[in-house]
């Protein structure tokens, strides 16, 4: 059985994240998709990211009507940094030996690949269903170089341009510019309803105040 894995922060998830699992599925005819929230993404130590329990229930939100999507807590439910490589260990270890996973993800995380914590392990792991992103590409020659045999572990898969991206989705919210049609109905209504990304707004403008107070 194929099995496709997406992880990310999902802060929050959007029509681009969908889209990307749909395409794998369909071209790769995984028989489903495991959507992972990272519990503590190892790369956002230092910035702001909203708490896991509501990028939990917005990618519930975002993937309800999909019969082939499953929401995981693989991440959220163990301590310490969410790395790809725990996460891949943990979903064999539930999923069975007999399963085949395909970690989905972008062409520009592909570029990224050998900067994560033991690439080399994640693509003895799985094999990677890498994304169209615009603007992105990746030198598969100097990627073999550093990480041996990560050609053969490779798919790429097209699918549509949307050049959405989670961080520009919380900007134009926090500037009080529409994401209808961006993100699932489910998701804005949410965000709007808790208003998350809009605090991050007041908790910036509170910051500058007091910086300017202070350097007066």
């Amino acid at each position: 059985m194929r099995v496709g894995v997406m992880g990310g922060t999902f802060d929050p998830p959007h029509i681009g994240h969908l889209v990307a699992a749909e395409e794998a599925r369909a071209r790769l005819h995984l028989e489903r998709v495991y959507f992972v929230p990272a519990g503590t993404p190892p790369h956002k130590i230092d910035e702001p990211v909203t708490p896991v329990e509501h990028r939990l229930e917005m990618v519930t939100r975002a993937v309800a009507s999909n019969p082939h999507f499953v929401v995981s807590r693989v991440d959220v439910d163990r301590p310490g940094p969410s790395y790809t490589v725990d996460t891949l260990i943990l979903l064999r270890e539930q999923l069975g030996t007999d399963v085949e996973l395909y970690f989905i993800m972008g062409m520009d995380s592909l570029a990224d690949l050998p900067k994560w914590h033991q690439p080399q392990r994640i693509i003895e792991l799985c094999r990677l269903a890498v994304v169209d992103r615009p603007g992105y590409d990746a030198d598969m020659s100097s990627l073999e170089r550093i990480l041996p045999g990560l050609s053969r572990r490779v798919e790429f898969v097209p699918m549509p341009q949307l050049g959405i991206s989670s961080s520009d989705l919380a900007e134009r919210v926090r500037k009080g510019l529409p994401i209808r049609y961006q993100v699932p109905p489910a998701v804005e209504e949410y965000i709007y309803a808790h208003r998350l990304y809009v605090n991050e707004r007041r908790e910036e403008e509170t910051r500058e105040a007091a910086a300017s107070t202070s350097s007066r």
